[in-house]
Order: C-alpha cells, then sequence, then structure tokens
C-alpha cells in the first residue's frame, strides 16, 4: 500500500509478442482469461502509438500485456530499448483521479505520457520515475465504463476453469461492455 497512491491494482508489462506472452500467463501461470484487444491506438502530442493489449486478474492485482506494434516515440519502446521485457508500469486506480494527478504533481512527479480512453472519466497518466530503475507509476480514472470493464475482468477471472482463454474484445458481445475507443 503506497500512503501517497493507495494499493496497486495493475502491473503493466512490456512484451515484444503478445501471443508468446499470453501463452505463458494462461498456459504455465494459469492466469487469466485475458481480454485482448488487438489494435488501440494512443494519440500523444509527438506520438502516434499503435499497440495490441491484453489485461487479466489474478486475484485482485488485474495484469496488462502490451506490445507496440509501430515504432512511434512512447514510454513502451524506451521501456524495451534501456530493460528488455518486463515490468514497466504499477497502476492506481481512483474515482476521484483529479485529486490523485493533482497529489502525485504536487509530490514532485512528471508527467510522461497521458490520454483517455473512453472519454474524461477514462483518463490516465503515466509518471515518470527517474529515481527508481524501470517500472514507471500509471494513474487511472475509473470511475466510468472502464472501471466496470476492468470489473467485469475481475469478476470472469474468479472462477475461470481455464477454458476460453483468450477473449478477443468485439466478439461474443464482449464489446459492449468495454470502454469506448478501446
Amino acid at each position: 500500500m503506497s500512503a501517497l497512491f493507495g494499493k496497486v491494482c495493475q502491473n503493466g508489462y512490456v512484451v515484444r509478442d503478445i501471443d508468446a506472452a499470453l501463452k505463458f500467463w494462461t498456459e504455465t501461470l494459469r492466469v487469466g482469461p485475458f481480454f485482448l484487444i488487438p489494435s488501440v491506438r494512443y494519440r500523444g502530442v509527438d506520438s502516434a502509438v499503435e499497440m495490441s493489449i491484453a489485461l487479466a486478474n489474478s486475484g485482485d492485482l488485474q495484469i496488462e500485456l502490451i506490445q507496440q506494434r509501430n515504432d512511434a516515440p512512447s514510454m513502451y519502446l524506451d521501456f524495451l530499448a534501456r530493460h528488455g521485457e518486463g515490468l514497466q508500469h504499477m497502476s492506481y486506480w481512483s474515482t476521484d483521479y483529479q485529486l490523485l494527478y493533482d497529489r502525485a504533481v504536487a509530490a514532485g512527479f512528471t508527467v510522461g505520457h497521458e490520454g483517455q480512453i473512453g472519454g474524461p472519466r477514462g483518463r490516465f497518466a503515466y509518471f515518470d520515475t527517474a529515481g527508481h530503475a524501470g517500472t514507471v507509476i500509471e494513474i487511472s480514472d475509473i470511475s466510468g465504463s472502464k472501471g466496470r470493464f476492468f470489473e467485469k475482468i475481475r469478476t470472469v477471472a474468479a472462477t475461470w476453469d481455464g477454458s476460453d482463454p483468450i477473449r478477443v474484445v468485439g466478439r461474443r458481445g464482449i464489446m459492449a461492455q468495454t470502454p469506448q475507443g478501446l
């Protein structure tokens, strides 16, 4: 538990091959099911990152796998270049995003990149953590549809029996329950 941010809710891993990572997590570690979003675009001021992400829970901790699919400048490629594949960020979630954001900035954290998924109640920010080798701090607003989607992932994982380990978002009605823009 962080006195500044609260509890860690997600670990985000940057990978070069999302299919291989999914195989390891679902078959070897038996974590799942993963909800795969095969194509996500993040549009920053200087970047148009194209990526795939997959989300699952291990207990209350969400696991995010991220594969960037182009060479646009990003904190993901920075991490791969410096550290290779691995844990790139820890995410803290809040229904009072602005309070958490202001607290981070007041504590001296610098925004590396930020954006939103599904509108203004789906904001997120990655903070540079130069004082700590590797792991970035992310904060994420879960007060809107993104929070409901994350809750669905946690609920499904709690009773997962190993079947249907990778569920592509947009099939079988899953997209109707995900944030707009994912």
